[in-house]
C-alpha cells in the first residue's frame, strides 16, 4: 500500500491482482473557536485541542473573527459567561455562521462560576437550533484570575468567592468526556 498526502487529504492506492484501486481517506478537520475574557476558556480550548487527535486549528475570536469554515468538518465554539452573557466575539461569530454550522458536526462549551446554571446559560446564550443540532455541550468550569481584573470586577469577585487569591476550578474530567463525544 502507498499513502500520498495531497492538500490535506489522504488516498491510499492498493495496488491487487495487477489493478489500481483507489479509496479516499478523509480526514476529519476540526476547528476550535473561542473568546476569552481572563484566560480561562483559552486554557480549556488548549486542554481540549490536546485530547482531540484530529487534524484541528484553534481561533481566538478576539484575534481573528472573519473565518471560512469551508474547509472544517467539524467546529467547536467556547466562550465564558460573566453576569449571564457569552464573549460578544462568540456570538457575533454563531450569528454570522448560523446556516454553515448547522451543516458540520458542533460542539459547544461555556466556562464560568455558575455551574448550577449551565443549561439555562447555554439556552441564553446559544440559539435553540444550533444547541439541538450539537453532538456535545460541555461546562469547562472556571477561573478567577484577580491580576487581569479591573478594579470594579476585582471587588465584586472578593465579595462573591470569599477570598482575595486567584484560583481556578477548571474540570478536566468534563473536558476528557466532551472531547470523547466529539471523537465519535
Amino acid at each position: 500500500m502507498f499513502i500520498i498526502k495531497i492538500e490535506q487529504t489522504q488516498y491510499s492506492f492498493e495496488i491487487y491482482q495487477k489493478s489500481l484501486y483507489c479509496k479516499k481517506e478523509v480526514k476529519l478537520n476540526t476547528l476550535i473557536t473561542f473568546a476569552t475574557r481572563f484566560g480561562c476558556t483559552e486554557k480549556c480550548a488548549k486542554k481540549l485541542e490536546e485530547k482531540l487527535s484530529n487534524d484541528m486549528e484553534i481561533i481566538n475570536l478576539k484575534n481573528n473573527t472573519k473565518i471560512s469554515l469551508d474547509k472544517y468538518d467539524t467546529v467547536i465554539i467556547g466562550g465564558s459567561i460573566m453576569m449571564g452573557k457569552i464573549n460578544s466575539e462568540v456570538k457575533k461569530f454563531y450569528n454570522n455562521n448560523l446556516a454553515q454550522l448547522l451543516q458540520k458536526k458542533i460542539g459547544l462549551f461555556i466556562c464560568g462560576a455558575l455551574s448550577e446554571q449551565v443549561d439555562k446559560e447555554l439556552r441564553d446564550n446559544f440559539p435553540e437550533e444550533l444547541i439541538n443540532h450539537a453532538v456535545a455541550t460541555g461546562y469547562f468550569g472556571y477561573e478567577l484570575n484577580f491580576e487581569k481584573m479591573n478594579f470594579a470586577l476585582r471587588v465584586l469577585a472578593k465579595k462573591m468567592s470569599d477570598t482575595e487569591k486567584s484560583f481556578s476550578k477548571i474540570i478536566e474530567d468534563n473536558i476528557t468526556k466532551f472531547a470523547e463525544v466529539m471523537k465519535r
